[in-house]
């Protein structure tokens, strides 16, 4: 008897209910019908539901207050075929845990509909513990519809949220990419 057989038999009651009967058989090929053996099976019973437990979850709390600050504002004045300006801020941001981070827009760059934000990502020397942190920084930009790219100078901290920009190690490397562009905001 297979394991499976052997297990399905020994944790089920199972009652015989017919006997098995076997067709008889005339030399006439004539026959009458058989009977398979049926059986009532009781199994275990099954219930599906839930309880409290007192687990321990992780628990992040994130206070936002609202305050003023000085916040740049950059205002491009585009010939006409790039549409109307509208205002729009303009955010870069990077989740950091080791040691305290900040990121600054240190620069942005235009060339035809293009836009790039050059940001500074500096190491501070505070630890965090096992802590995260998002760190961020921002500018108004008042100009037509334009695509915009970020670019970080600075290590990228190793956690997922920070795939979102290109990370160079120093504003020499990103000089080659903005050859042509001109610059329209310097802090």
């Amino acid at each position: 008897m297979s394991t499976v057989a052997l297990l399905f038999a020994t944790s089920c009651k199972i009652d015989q209910t017919k006997e098995a009967e076997l067709p008889e058989v005339d030399l006439d090929i004539d026959a009458e019908s058989g009977q398979l053996p049926s059986f009532d099976v009781d199994w275990a019973d099954v219930n599906v539901g839930t309880r409290t437990k007192m687990v321990k979850v992780p628990k992040v709390v994130v206070v936002m207050e609202e305050v003023e600050v000085e916040v740049p504002y950059v205002d491009v004045d585009m010939p006409d075929e790039f549409g109307d300006k509208e205002e729009r801020t303009i955010r870069v941001e990077a989740e950091v845990d080791g040691t305290e981070h900040e990121i600054e827009i240190k620069k942005v760059y235009a060339s035809k509909n293009n836009i790039i934000v050059v940001s500074e990502l500096e190491k501070k020397e505070t630890t965090l513990g096992d802590k995260k942190l998002r760190i961020s920084d921002q500018l108004t930009l008042n100009a037509p519809d334009l695509n915009v790219k970020h670019i970080i100078v600075g290590e990228r901290p190793n956690r997922v949220f920070n795939s979102s920009y290109k990370y160079y190690s120093s504003m020499k490397d990103v000089e080659k990419m903005v050859e042509g562009y001109r610059e329209i905001y310097s802090d």
